[in-house]
């Protein structure tokens, strides 16, 4: 396993920010930790990155045990936290290219790294500005940079697409995709969509304790022995006709022709409405799964 958190517990005092929980991510894959706000994402995050000790149990990453060793995870770990702090008077070049020699990189190998990591994070053109005068997202660039620029194996981002438009989140995002192709990669959001669109895995902790821990489409498929497909033809049909099909337990309107159709999970309906709708001449205009959203379940699990 590339991060493993083992039995993990932070106190604040009598308060117990983080409750005895495990997980392990393996190398390659895109963790999505999630949460509400106070649950301990950014504490985990920090014990993980050295910034602060746990109170019991630990986190091993690469192997690397954060209360014994260090140096070594600080050296296989990039980091970017929630508030990006960079030097805003540095030149971005000047600022990566320090970042660089604070890990040991020096001469041809530092300037070949820093300019490796100006065209991945999409900073040539501004490589020549001071980090005050960008963007909040090429900012974020910059932070991405300096996280990747020793080359870690694993990768830790919290929050890294908050506060961004619309269009510098599907450039961040398309970053970590990429990055994730080799690397170990945990990030924290709030955004379903960036979990859905980039993460293999998610966790979900709640008031410190862990409630989930599953890859994105077992997760939203959830422990429910049903499913609803969602049918929908260009005029009004019998229900009952639909009602009758082997596996169907209940059949709604969802609006106008469309028809919620609730059936046993092992149950493939799709054939007998098919059936159904040639035999009786009803226009079929689509049929598809109707998905539980990952805002649902995270809701259901953080209430």
């Amino acid at each position: 396993m590339s991060v493993e958190v083992k039995n993990l517990t932070k106190m604040f005092g009598t308060q117990r920010a983080v409750d005895d929980i495990s997980f392990a991510v393996e190398q390659g894959q895109i963790l999505g930790f999630l949460g509400p706000n106070g649950a301990g994402k950014s504490t985990t995050m920090k014990i993980a990155t050295c910034y602060l000790p746990p109170s019991a149990g630990t986190i091993l990453v690469n192997g690397h045990d954060v209360v014994q060793e260090p140096l070594a995870v600080r050296r296989a770990v990039g980091y970017l936290p929630e508030h990006n702090p960079l030097y805003l008077d540095m030149y971005v070049h000047e600022y990566l290219q320090f970042t660089a020699s604070v890990y040991g990189l020096k001469g041809k190998a530092a300037r070949e790294r820093v300019q490796e990591m100006v065209d991945l994070c999409g900073l040539t053109l501004e490589q020549g500005k001071k980090i005050g005068a960008l963007s909040k997202g090429y900012r974020q660039r910059v932070g991405l940079a300096q996280a990747l620029v020793h080359d870690p194996p694993v990768l830790i981002l919290d929050e890294p697409t908050t506060g961004l438009d619309p269009n510098q989140i599907v450039e961040i995002r398309a970053l970590i995709k990429r990055i994730g192709q080799d690397k170990t990669v945990i990030f924290s959001t709030h955004i379903m969509q960036e979990v859905a669109a980039i993460c293999d895995r998610v966790v979900i902790i709640n008031r410190g304790k862990l409630v989930a821990n599953s890859d994105v489409a077992s997760l939203q498929a959830g422990d429910r022995d049903e499913k609803t497909t969602l049918v929908e033809f260009e005029q009004p049909v019998e229900a009952e006709a639909l009602q009758s099909i082997p596996g169907v337990l209940q059949v709604s309107i969802a609006q106008g022709y469309t028809y919620r159709v609730t059936s046993r999970r092992d149950a493939d309906i799709r054939a007998s409405v098919f059936r159904i709708a040639a035999e009786r001449n009803w226009p079929l205009v689509g049929l598809r799964q109707e998905e539980n959203s990952l805002e649902k379940v995270f809701q259901e699990l953080t209430k």
